[in-house]
């Protein structure tokens, strides 16, 4: 699969502090991307660097094939950025914003007119669009500045925290915003601090810690990886023994919740094949069956704090 963005051995020093520390990556072509980590782990340096705010000290960046150092129209004219704060002008309509981000990118005032149409249609604010953005609440103002960086059909989007400090149904457009536009075939890197938020929408994850990555993967592979126990909860029909279930084949523990059973073991498979047997042989139907598993935020938390120096 096409690399979007490729990352190599980029390095960024503030005075005695390295904040990005010789970080390598790629991003694939169409996929979500959530780039995670603590304050002050190197995300926002990075992002900085990869969009041409500030060169790196070291190391290289390649945006859709463009170097950002030696390239960096060519490659700003495939992409967008949405910043955490508005960079949409107070005094002036979310149209005129619209269409003043169109003149920039070059765009044929008819051409420019007709995408602030759909655009404003897409993100709700048709109906607000001669209104001076200064009117405007946080989520609008965020979808506002969804839609500048859409105006030239960017292939490649960069958003750092869309959706903080943001009502449930701003964050609940926005985010459906990003699957549509995934969808229609754009590559979307992200930054956040919301775990739940990268479980639901990335298909990849890399986190950051003390300007090193700490990992890269699906966020499932990532939760199995630091499953070093699994835990598997389970209810019957009637009442079942505890000491019948802690001699099946492959339970490490057992302990009683209820009317359930969490049963922990380092083999799942094991395990539940010996429930499915035990229930066979006993006449005991199994009314529930869940295995517990790692959330993000376990990963999250586990991989930083391996990760520290």
């Amino acid at each position: 699969m096409t690399a979007i963005i490729r990352a190599l051995d980029l390095t960024k020093v503030f005075g005695r502090s390295t904040a990005v520390d010789h970080v390598s990556f790629e991003v694939r072509q169409g996929e979500i991307f959530g780039f995670l980590g603590p304050n002050g782990a190197g995300k926002t340096t990075t992002t900085r660097m990869l969009t041409g705010v500030i060169p790196p000290d070291a190391g290289s960046a390649t945006i859709l094939g463009h170097d950002i150092r030696s390239e960096p129209v060519q490659a700003k004219q495939r992409f967008g950025v949405v910043p955490e704060t508005s960079n949409a002008y107070t005094d002036l309509t979310a149209w005129q914003n619209l269409m003043l981000m169109g003149e920039l990118y070059g765009l044929p005032r008819a051409r420019a007119a007709q995408r602030s149409s759909e655009l404003l249609g897409m993100v709700g604010l048709a109906e607000r669009k001669d209104q001076k953005v200064q009117a405007y609440s946080k989520g609008m103002k965020q979808r506002l500045i969804l839609a500048m960086a859409l105006i030239h059909e960017p292939e490649l989007l960069f958003l750092d925290e869309p959706t903080s400090g943001l009502d449930v149904e701003s964050t609940r457009m926005i985010l459906s915003l990003l699957r549509d536009l995934n969808r229609g075939g754009t590559t979307i890197f992200l930054t956040t601090h919301n775990m739940e938020e990268a479980n639901r929408l990335c298909h990849r994850v890399g986190i950051i810690r003390a300007g090193k990555i700490a990992a890269i993967d699906a966020p499932e592979k990532l939760k199995a990886a630091i499953e070093r126990v699994h835990t598997i909860e389970v209810s019957f029909d009637r009442e079942v023994p505890g000491d019948a279930l802690a001699g099946l084949a492959g339970v490490t523990g057992l302990n009683r919740t209820g009317d359930k059973w969490q049963i922990t073991a380092e083999n799942r498979d094991t395990v539940i094949r010996s429930l499915v047997e035990f229930s066979r042989e006993n006449g005991a139907a199994i009314v529930t069956l869940h295995t517990l598993t790692q959330s993000l935020d376990d990963a999250f938390l586990r991989l930083t704090r391996e990760a520290r120096p």
